[in-house]
């Protein structure tokens, strides 16, 4: 994992090899931080815990920004502290917790399982994470995944959009969703409304400012444009891989083709 670099006052990334992962912490006074999303590997979280200790950074909450193995994950070093996540992803976790362990088991074993997606629900209305940090208001749509939380830092500016808005990802569709690609486009069009980002941070991929920020939402609007038509086409995002197969995948889901 690389070290943490502040991207803007009191907000902190580092990205882990795998995927391209992010994790942010943000600061506050007394030496506190809120943990978003920390990944990847044992390795990963251990590094983490260590940088955070050298900066005097002790963690006082922690947040998923939805309910996929890679963003659920927590360490002890990291300490006992609340971990939130919005109530539609703690119920698909609860449905489907013994398939993400597997699929963490196969890409970063030895993770504490007692702590893998040991996480409670944002308090009923809440639109903020509840600690006595900078407001970290929690932005809920189910584009990506049921109960995906974006989290926007209004002190800041920073948007830290989970698995959206990447610049080395498509837009990945919840094929299982009544309506996938309605969804998808509901949630995108909730996080390009907000007012005031500055800076973006995606779950896989590179951090960017207000700029980079729209050109990303131009990029997947066109993309989910483009999937509605439902005639094949190519993304440099999708080129090959696994990106390649799930792209073809949300297009057979939208035509409705076999």
């Amino acid at each position: 994992m690389q070290r943490l670099t502040e991207i803007a006052p009191g907000v902190l990334v580092a990205t882990a090899g795998y995927a391209t992962t992010t994790t942010t912490v943000v600061t506050a006074a007394g030496g506190g931080c809120l943990v978003i999303d920390p990944a990847v590997t044992v390795a990963d979280l251990s590094a983490l815990a260590a940088e955070l200790a050298g900066r005097g950074l002790r963690p006082r909450a922690g947040f998923a920004t939805h309910p996929h193995w890679d963003h659920v994950l927590w360490s002890r070093e990291l300490g006992a502290v609340p971990r939130y996540a919005a109530p539609a992803a703690l119920a698909v976790i609860t449905a489907s917790r013994q398939e993400m362990i597997a699929a963490a088991g196969q890409t970063a074993p030895g993770h504490d399982l007692a702590l893998f997606a040991d996480l409670v629900a944002l308090p009923g209305g809440a639109t903020h994470i509840p600690w006595d940090g900078p407001a970290a208001q929690v932005i809920v749509h189910d584009g990506h995944a049921p109960g995906h939380g974006a989290v926007f830092l209004p002190g800041t500016g920073v948007l830290v959009a989970g698995d959206m808005l990447s610049d080395i990802e498509i837009p990945l569709l919840d094929t299982a969703a009544r309506e996938p690609l309605g969804e998808y486009r509901a949630g995108l069009r909730r996080l390009a409304e907000v007012p005031g980002v500055r800076w973006l941070v995606p779950g896989h991929g590179h951090v960017t400012g207000a700029a980079g920020f729209r050109r990303r939402v131009e990029a997947d609007t066109e993309y989910l444009d483009r999937l509605a038509a439902g005639r094949p086409f190519t993304d440099p995002r999708a080129a090959t891989g696994w990106q390649r197969d799930w792209h073809d995948r949300q297009l057979r889901k939208v035509t409705g083709s076999s």
